[in-house]
């Protein structure tokens, strides 16, 4: 089984509930163990600012799934919680699903980059995985601990 990291995120169509069935519906993947859970956090969005507030978590599970069938899995979650794939990078969502950390590796396919390429930068990312794993040191060999050093909050605010 792997540790891994996931990315929650949602600003449409009452963003705590679809995270909450995010939640949920991670607790049923196959060959998958849900472990932890962070606060929820209210955040600024990060692209055009014309649109709502996002509502952010990380959540930590045990999987023996490989990384594109866990994609896969996430994928389907964010499809059959109304997800429209748009060429819109930064727009607004009703559910964004990504994998942070798998394990403790470095993936770069075509589908996935892992570490997730914004986790150093996101104060949505960083300070609830800082929350789940106080210790925890990325592949490249730095502490979340010092990443957080250089990641302002942003009016990063916990919800629960």
């Amino acid at each position: 089984m792997n540790t891994v990291y996931i990315g929650l995120g949602a600003n449409l169509n009452d963003p705590t509930a679809q995270l909450h069935r995010a939640v949920d519906a991670l607790n049923t993947l196959a060959n998958s163990q849900l472990n932890a859970v962070s606060k929820f956090y209210a955040s600024k969005p990060m692209g055009p600012q014309d649109q709502p507030d996002y509502v952010n978590a990380v959540a930590r599970l045990e999987t023996s799934l490989a990384p594109e069938a866990l994609l896969d899995a996430l994928q389907k979650i964010e499809l059959e919680q109304g997800r429209q794939r748009k060429d819109e990078r930064w727009g607004a969502r009703t559910l964004d699903l990504d994998i942070l950390l798998f394990a403790n590796e470095i993936i770069n396919t075509p589908r996935l980059v892992v570490p997730h390429y914004g986790l150093c930068q996101r104060e949505f990312v960083v300070y609830p995985l800082l929350e789940l794993e106080p210790e925890l040191t990325l592949p490249d060999g730095r502490t979340l601990q010092s990443i957080s050093k250089d990641v302002a909050l942003n009016n990063l605010i916990p919800l629960n």
